[in-house]
């Protein structure tokens, strides 16, 4: 199962952008789908996630100023982002974990994004 997100880009603080991650491949369910980021020189930590159903998660650091959503039929995860810092640049990534075919066989999968790149210039 493959992964590709889009929609980094370069914006002003107080602006916005919205990302988008689709998945791809012989999938049979996505259960949780998430975004996270990694700041330069720091690890990677989760920003946001949801599940199937909707139910969603944020760190402290998106909370009020950014909304995952999804699209189950197309497999696809979303993040608005608004009220954008200097602190929000980083590389963003998606993941997503679930169930897919291989062959006749229905096997598990945890997959990320290449990332995609969020600078927010002050």
């Amino acid at each position: 199962v493959q992964l590709q997100a889009s929609g980094g880009g370069l914006v002003q603080a107080g602006g916005s952008l919205r990302l988008s991650c689709v998945a791809s491949g012989s999938i049979l369910t996505i259960n949780v789908m998430g975004w996270y980021r990694q700041l330069p020189g720091k690890q990677r930590e989760l920003i946001a996630s949801i599940t199937r159903g909707g139910d969603t998660n944020y760190a402290n650091a998106a909370m009020d100023r950014f909304t995952i959503s999804r699209d189950n039929a197309k497999n696809t995860v979303y993040l608005q982002m608004n009220s954008l810092k200097p602190e929000d640049t980083a590389v963003y990534y998606c993941n997503a974990d679930g169930k897919y075919w291989s062959g006749d066989y229905l096997r598990v999968f945890n997959s990320w994004g290449q990332g995609t790149e969020v600078t927010v210039s002050s």
